[in-house]
């Protein structure tokens, strides 16, 4: 079952809460558990971004992207990082032409509308900024020319803990173009037999049903866009990001992006909870997944830039509705 929108017409919000619903139960039918982690990669669907999955090999994160492409009925592709992968191994090159007397471009992977990045902390610096613009803009710049991706278009990159050998950490510029990043852990003993026995795993992928198009998902974009947002809980945001510039555990806060990512999320968010506005505890839901991956702390501690977020939201008060 498909959600087909009328030509030239944005869905009421109402319509992408369907879809988000629909989109959320595709994927659990595939991935055992980690119901909030499928919320928030959803929510980055809906809101446009991309997602940074950090989490040791064989815990699903490729099975995760490869679900939401079969479920919103887009292309897939996937990137294995590796140090010796080049930029132009990743966004294109330019390639003879058939009868050897000129050049075309020849895409590369990134041409798709779901991109899986796996490991993208073995890929080195150079080929990690290959995706800076692609991720920005939807677009890619080779020799002079512009290339636009396909729309809509969402890379989903995983990285192994950075105590890993082999890897390189992700500079602030690339981290900041992930709108959420997600941990999606272990299965329990009960997910682990779902997906031991069958009902669950890698052998429901052929299974999934598609719920929208890539047309229509771009539409349902649109209206998680317009979703209202007001000042009170603007500024209940803006805050926010202020508290993790002042941080004592903080050499560098959120940035203004990484606002304008929680905000979109916050979006996501009211709509997967059937509202038109924008909510406090949207704003705060979104922060735990929009922020920790964005700070850089005055000393390296696993895990303590989502306690400083917490933090931050203890001490900034919401605005009462």
């Amino acid at each position: 079952m498909t959600f087909a929108l009328a030509p030239d017409r944005s869905p009421a919000p109402s319509a992408a809460t369907s879809l988000a619903v629909a989109l959320n139960h595709g994927v659990g039918t595939v991935l055992a558990g980690r119901h909030e982690q499928i919320e928030v990669a959803t929510a980055c669907v809906l809101a446009g971004g991309h997602v940074l999955i950090e989490d040791i090999p064989g815990v699903g994160k490729t099975l995760l992207a490869q679900t939401i492409a079969a479920a919103i009925g887009g292309s897939f592709a996937r990137v294995q990082g590796s140090a010796d992968l080049l930029p132009a191994d990743v966004v294109g090159s330019l390639a003879p032409t058939a009868d050897g007397f000129g050049l075309h471009f020849r895409p590369g992977p990134v041409f798709a509308n779901v991109v899986l990045f796996d490991e993208l902390n073995r890929a080195n610096p150079r080929t990690q900024s290959a995706l800076l613009e692609v991720m920005e803009e939807g677009r890619v710049t080779v020799d002079g020319h512009t290339h636009p991706v396909p729309s809509p278009f969402v890379v989903m990159a995983t990285q192994n803990p950075v105590e890993m050998a082999g890897t390189y950490a992700l500079a602030e510029g690339v981290t900041d173009r992930f709108m959420a990043a997600i941990s999606l852990g272990r299965a329990s003993a009960a997910e682990e037999v779902e997906v031991l026995t069958g009902r669950r795993g890698r052998g429901r992928l052929a299974q999934v049903q598609q719920v929208t198009t890539p047309i229509d998902l771009a539409a349902c974009r649109e209206a998680v866009q317009h979703v209202h947002l007001a000042d009170a809980v603007a500024q209940y945001a803006v805050e926010l990001l202020h508290a993790t510039r002042s941080h004592p555990r903080v050499r560098l806060g959120a940035s203004t992006r990484a606002g304008v990512a929680m905000i979109a999320l916050a979006r996501s968010f009211a709509v997967m909870g059937g509202r038109d506005h924008v909510a406090p505890h949207d704003i705060a839901r979104a922060a735990e997944c929009a922020l920790p991956h964005r700070l850089v702390l005055a000393a390296r501690e696993r895990g303590a830039a989502a306690e400083v977020v917490h933090e931050c939201l203890a001490q900034v008060p919401a605005p009462r509705r």
